[in-house]
Formats: C-alpha cells, sequence, structure tokens
C-alpha cells in the first residue's frame, strides 16, 4: 500500500509540474478577465457535474466569502447550487439545457461563465459554453488532457495534461484557489496581515 501510495503522490506532483510549465501564463489572462469582469460590474457563473459540481461550489464560496482577505463579496453564482432548477429543467426541456437555461435567465453580456469538465465533453457544460459565447460572455474551461469540445468554446482552456481523473480534479482545486488568491488580491490588496 505504501508503494502505491508513493505513485499517487509521484503522478500529482509530476502532473502539477508539467501543467504549470505550460499554463502560468493563461492562469494570469483568467486572473485578468475575472478581474476585468468584477470591475465592470459583471459576475462569474460557474458550473460542473458531479466532482466538478462541488469544485464550482467551492468556487463561488471563496468569491462569495473570502480567500484570505475581509473584502467585499464577489459576485459569483454556482448554477448546480439549486436542485429545483436543475431538475426542473432536466424534466421539462433536458440534462443537456440545465446550465444553458439558467445562462439565458441570468447571464449578461461581460459576465464570465467558467465550464468544469475533466473530460471537456460534458454535453451540458458544451451548451452553457455556446450560448454563453453567443451573449458576449466570457468564457473559461477546466479540462483534462485534450479539453475536448469545451476547447472549441472556451476563451481559455486549462487542460491538465491527464486522463486519470481524480489527478485532473487535483489541479483543478489549485488553480481555482490560484485564481481564486490573486483575483482577490487585486480587488482588495495583498492578504490581512502580510
Amino acid at each position: 500500500m505504501k508503494d502505491r501510495i508513493q505513485k499517487i503522490v509521484e503522478a500529482h506532483n509530476a502532473i502539477i509540474k508539467e501543467f504549470f510549465i505550460h499554463y502560468i501564463e493563461d492562469i494570469e489572462k483568467g486572473v485578468d478577465m475575472m478581474e476585468k469582469v468584477i470591475k465592470n460590474k459583471g459576475k462569474i457563473l460557474v458550473a460542473g457535474n458531479g466532482g466538478s459540481t462541488a469544485d464550482a461550489l467551492h468556487m463561488v464560496a471563496e468569491l462569495i466569502g473570502r480567500f484570505y482577505k475581509e473584502r467585499d463579496p464577489i459576485p459569483a453564482i454556482a448554477l448546480p447550487s439549486n436542485p429545483s432548477v436543475i431538475t426542473e429543467i432536466g424534466n421539462d426541456y433536458d440534462f443537456k439545457y440545465i446550465f444553458k437555461r439558467q445562462i439565458e435567465g441570468i447571464g449578461n453580456k461581460g459576465d464570465l461563465f467558467i465550464g468544469i469538465s475533466t473530460s471537456g465533453n460534458s454535453e451540458n457544460i458544451i451548451e452553457a459554453l455556446k450560448i454563453a459565447r453567443e451573449r458576449g460572455i466570457y468564457t473559461i474551461g477546466l479540462s483534462g488532457k485534450t479539453g475536448g469540445k469545451m476547447r472549441e468554446f472556451t476563451d481559455i482552456c486549462y487542460c491538465v495534461p491527464s486522463t486519470d481523473t481524480p489527478r485532473i480534479q487535483e489541479v483543478h482545486i489549485m488553480i481555482i484557489h490560484i485564481l481564486c488568491e490573486f483575483l482577490e488580491e487585486r480587488i482588495a490588496g495583498g492578504r490581512d496581515g502580510i
């Protein structure tokens, strides 16, 4: 068991290292985009399925609450957070429209939609990205190795160099934390006490 744990840790570290070699500049572009949206009175919409739903909710919690610094809330909505909306749209329309329909209702030009899909092929995320693009909403994708179909519909797509879902999700949460930390720093200054 110890050997397997060590191999998991080594794989995790190797994937993180490879990702950040290629995406440091894109991370900065993502922070720039988020800052622009917030400074222009827009909001950040985030969605994913399964474990990526948890990541979407986690990201919005960091933005609405705080990351390090006491500050005003950053306007953000986790689209998977209302089961009544999700089940109504899924039942009356189709599951692939559960996020698209919400963006049609609350998304405005100049907002930002962040779609999270380890495969990059989640149909409901693709539909949401398409409508976001049509409506002048900025788009960021968090995905796995190839970016899947998502890549075509995002302004920035963070493709974690792996096909192993747990390793991809581990890097996604690190990306989310980095985006939140630097957005907060730009909007409210450095960390409290630092």
